[in-house]
């Protein structure tokens, strides 16, 4: 992974590392932010929206003078370590450039690494068990890739054993629904019955059989 702070974010673990919301260096970040809110409201304004790769150098050449090398690195490291930019991530937001275009698709494992965090800030402040909500997230981020179980693993993967742990127990219980759908859709097909008929028999809600079924 490029550690350049052409990533806005960077990579994926300085995309979420806690310390960067830090009130020091939130202050210090805040005259930039607010320089940039500024110039591009609709990337840094009410709505955040995923930066494009780049974007670091980007305001640099655009805006020769207006900010200090590393007064930017701290302020976009803040910005997009913000709660509210890791949401916008694990919506997976198209990445868009400083003209508001949207540019490139946000990457697995940046998803990944924004629904852990979330869920890991979230966590600690709510005395409910948040697991099975991540679970399914991981689920629908896993889905949304397109890329195969061992895939996806590959690409996300780290040195966290409970990140691990999250995720393996997320692909196991997608795979178990599957394999349930699966099991459904032959009993149906073997049965005889129509699917209203087959629901009734076996108390299934038509509609969850009517998906299954396709």
């Amino acid at each position: 992974m490029n550690s350049s702070p052409t990533e806005s974010p960077p990579q994926p673990t300085p995309e979420v590392a806690p310390q960067a919301s830090e009130p020091g260096r939130q202050r210090r970040a805040m005259p930039v932010l607010e320089k940039l809110f500024e110039l591009y409201p609709h990337l840094f304004g009410s709505e955040f929206l995923p930066l494009k790769l780049g974007v670091f150098q980007e305001l640099m050449a655009r805006h020769p003078g207006d900010f200090q090398k590393e007064d930017l690195k701290l302020a976009l490291g803040v910005h997009t370590r913000s709660t509210r930019y890791l949401q916008c991530i694990a919506a997976r937001k198209k990445r868009h450039d400083l003209d508001g275009n949207a540019v490139d698709d946000v990457s697995p494992e940046h998803v990944y690494l924004a629904l852990l965090e979330l869920f890991r800030r979230r966590q600690g402040r709510s005395p409910e068990n948040l697991l099975p909500k991540l679970r399914n997230q991981l689920i629908a981020a896993y889905e949304a890739s397109g890329l195969t179980p061992h895939e996806y693993v590959a690409r996300v993967q780290s040195a966290d054993a409970e990140a691990t742990t999250f995720l393996t127990e997320a692909l196991g219980e997608h795979a178990q629904t599957l394999a349930r759908r699966e099991a459904l859709v032959k009993a149906f097909k073997t049965s005889g019955k129509t699917p209203a008929e087959f629901a009734d028999m076996y108390g299934i809600d038509p509609r969850d059989l009517q998906r299954a079924i396709g």
